[in-house]
């Protein structure tokens, strides 16, 4: 997983002389995920769905095909078999998302959780998680951690979810996380920002794994 993060990492890397960027990692991931779903897509439905502008969506192809994860022509751009490899090993750490209605875990207007397999033992207090929504433009986050069976908060071993059985029925259901996997949740007033958000404070659990 190291140098899958790595690989993308770069592909979000600014490259001298080049202007300072407007995408990141999350937006790399996204793109790499939308293409495994649509298997092309074209530069106007990633400026729709990443929220970007033409000249930044230009660039961030661009950086794709630099490092070999896609090709494209007229018709689109799809990911070459390293882009597949590489976004295949991402899907065994981050592998279920779902939006969820608003509730005693997640408060906002939009909600949007994201599976992290095996991740638990590298939560501290959620606080950092929450700070990696937050810097995407959530309003909020929370971090789950799936013990015998219950959703609970870091450090704390509260569930909160006892009063929400509907909603953590939904989450098992959806999400299937096991022993030690973690549930990230992100909240806006956006439904966009929700998932980028949960999806950044995913990518920074990982990438902090990684450095330690």
């Amino acid at each position: 997983m190291h140098q899958v993060i790595h690989l993308l990492s770069k592909v979000a890397q600014r490259h001298a002389p080049s202007r300072m960027l407007s995408f990141d990692l999350v937006h790399v991931f996204k793109t790499m995920q939308m293409m495994a779903d649509e298997k092309r897509i074209s530069r106007s439905l990633m400026m729709e769905q990443l929220g970007l502008g033409e000249g930044t969506i230009k660039t961030l192809v661009k950086h794709l095909k630099m490092y070999g994860l896609v090709e494209n022509s007229n018709a689109g751009m799809w990911t070459t078999s390293k882009g597949e490899t590489l976004y295949s090993k991402l899907r065994v750490s981050i592998p279920r998302e779902m939006d969820i209605a608003k509730c005693s875990v997640a408060r906002g207007k939009f909600n949007h959780a994201v599976l992290l397999k095996g991740m638990a033992c590298n939560i501290k207090s959620g606080i950092e998680q929450r700070d990696a929504a937050i810097k995407a433009g959530a309003v909020g986050a929370t971090t789950l951690l799936c013990k015998n069976d219950r959703l609970v908060l870091p450090g704390t071993g509260e569930d909160l979810m006892r009063n929400d059985q509907k909603i953590h029925v939904l989450i098992m259901e959806k999400l299937s996380p096991e022993q030690n996997d973690v549930i990230i949740i992100g909240s806006s007033q956006s439904k966009k920002v929700a998932e980028m958000a949960a999806k950044s404070a995913a990518l920074f659990t990982i990438e902090d794994h990684e450095k330690h």
